[in-house]
């Protein structure tokens, strides 16, 4: 069979997945947005379906105020005689916590914090104990991938943190993970940045708390010296065995705009790379050590069909499940329907590191149209779609209503600290106004239309909505947002199609 990377696309990065019987289960990293923490589930490692949240509770994480790319970073889940377990940073508030759950598509518990800093926490479970690993620093001060043993019950520390592997002396060690393969202790991290010097690593050990010998071909995956290849910064790996004995890595990467244009605005997402190991127990991964935008392989069955969902609507989509809000959302502005959501403004803008009245969806792949019906109600206030990265870096097509009683669609690019109103064009307020985006690698379009007719608003580079312009750790998410304190929108005939 052939399956086509990434196998979940948009901005879902650092994944982490474990198996429990024929079904497996995968956890990203959220930051700022909220509900925290997206959990997956597959039969085949190729088709994931979203079926929940772990932070579904604002008791479960502190998100007031966090900055775009705080908040919560590099999940990992484990199952453990019966029980999952999530554990991930919040690194806004520097804490290091996990939850729990005996029902998976239930509610998850409230957070066990861990007395050990450094961020990419891993849980590995053996005989009864349980012992927790981050990047940082230990007790001693000693730099590296850092552990301790852990009652699991309350999180106490059980044991010392002590740093127990350097990695390769690469930059930014992160994303630890613990695996006990045929009686070694495998030890898999990342190095060189989330960016396009990004790579895997590991070494092994006769013992849980080492000494760890490198792996003599280091990295043991990356695309860094693939010069205009669409796929790169591939990194922050997690290893899985399928149920015929075979081992795969699922790991994040990114999409570039083009060829020569090294930016990346869709988010890093999900990739899956299969991993080989040979009779004296090293693995390798990928094709000679990089990730393809495809695989053939025979390790999936010839019956399973790569699906991917090219039209995206209000009735297709679950509220609470493919979107999401900006930190914790004020849930009385909200009125969501199956075929329409009805948002109420209030002061808060899309500038402020808060929660504006905005609900998202992830940008999924660089071609598409966008479209959506915006009723606008009130004295003064705007709403609208905005292609939203952070506060600052963010297109705006709204509809607006002025102090002078005008009504308008406006066309505003925020780049930095410049934020620029390109167009705008006066429309009759009785009736909704139809908002239309064409999304492009390298560019997307803006319209309004009218009478079945498309008027051009004008044209913005994806490329500054990017990690390399915006810098930070998410990706573009298609937002609605109402504006203003007597402001209240309709949206209806949502659709985002992906070419």
């Amino acid at each position: 069979m052939k399956y086509n990377n990434p196998v979940i696309k948009g901005f879902y990065p650092d994944p982490s997945v474990c198996r429990v019987g024929d079904t497996y289960y995968l956890v990203c990293s959220s930051f700022q947005f909220f509900p925290g923490v997206p959990l997956f589930e597959s039969k085949d490692l190729i088709n994931w379906t979203q079926i929940g949240h772990c932070l579904t509770r604002e008791s479960q994480v502190q998100l007031s105020r966090v900055n775009s790319s705080g908040g919560v970073f590099a999940p990992t889940i484990r199952h453990y005689e019966g029980r999952f377990y999530m554990t991930t940073t919040n690194d806004t508030t520097r804490q290091n916590f996990y939850v729990w759950t005996d029902d998976i598509y239930g509610e998850w518990s409230e957070p066990v914090f861990v007395d050990q800093g450094g961020i990419d926490p891993d849980l590995y479970f053996e005989n009864g104990r349980a012992f927790f690993m981050s990047n940082g620093t230990d007790d001693q001060g000693v730099g590296g991938v850092v552990q301790c043993e852990l009652n699991i019950e309350t999180g106490a520390k059980l044991s010392p943190s002590r740093s127990i592997w350097k990695g390769t002396g690469g930059r930014y060690l992160e994303s630890p993970h613990m695996y006990n393969i045929d009686g070694r202790y495998y030890l898999m991290a990342a190095e060189g940045g989330t960016e396009y010097g990004h790579m895997v690593i590991y070494a092994r050990s006769e013992a849980l708390s080492g000494p760890f010998e490198s792996y003599a071909a280091n990295p043991v995956l990356t695309n860094r010296n693939l010069g205009g290849y669409e796929l790169q910064g591939v990194g922050h790996g997690d290893l899985i065995q399928d149920g015929d004995g075979n081992w795969w890595m699922l790991h994040l990467g990114f999409r570039q705009i083009g060829r020569w244009l090294t930016y990346h605005h869709l988010g890093r997402e999900v990739f899956l790379t299969p991993v080989t190991f040979d009779e004296d127990g090293w693995f390798t991964a990928g094709h000679d050590g990089i990730t393809l935008t495809s695989f053939t392989t025979d390790r999936i069955p010839d019956h399973v069909v790569q699906q991917e969902q090219k039209i995206v609507t209000f009735e297709n989509t679950d509220w609470n499940l493919d979107w999401c809000y900006l930190r914790h959302p004020s849930t009385e502005n909200y009125k969501l329907e199956p075929n329409r959501a009805v948002l109420r403004g209030t002061d808060i803008t899309l500038d402020a590191p808060a929660s504006p009245t905005f609900i998202g969806i992830r940008q999924k792949d660089f071609d598409a149209t966008l479209s959506c019906e915006v009723r606008l109600s009130g004295e003064q206030g705007e709403a609208g779609i905005t292609l939203y990265m952070d506060e600052n870096h963010r297109y705006d097509l709204a509809v607006r209503n002025d102090q002078d009683g005008s009504v308008k669609v406006i066309e505003r690019l925020n780049v930095g600290d410049v934020k620029s109103i390109e167009k705008e064009i006066p429309i009759n307020h009785e009736s909704p106004a139809r908002l239309l985006i064409r999304s492009g690698h390298e560019r997307y379009h803006f319209f309004l239309v009218q009478d079945n007719e498309e008027i051009a608003l004008g044209t913005a580079q994806t490329r500054y909505l990017s990690s390399e312009v915006a810098g930070g750790f998410t990706g573009v998410v298609i937002g609605l947002y109402a504006a203003g304190e007597h402001a209240e929108a309709e949206f209806t005939n949502f659709k985002c199609e992906y070419l």
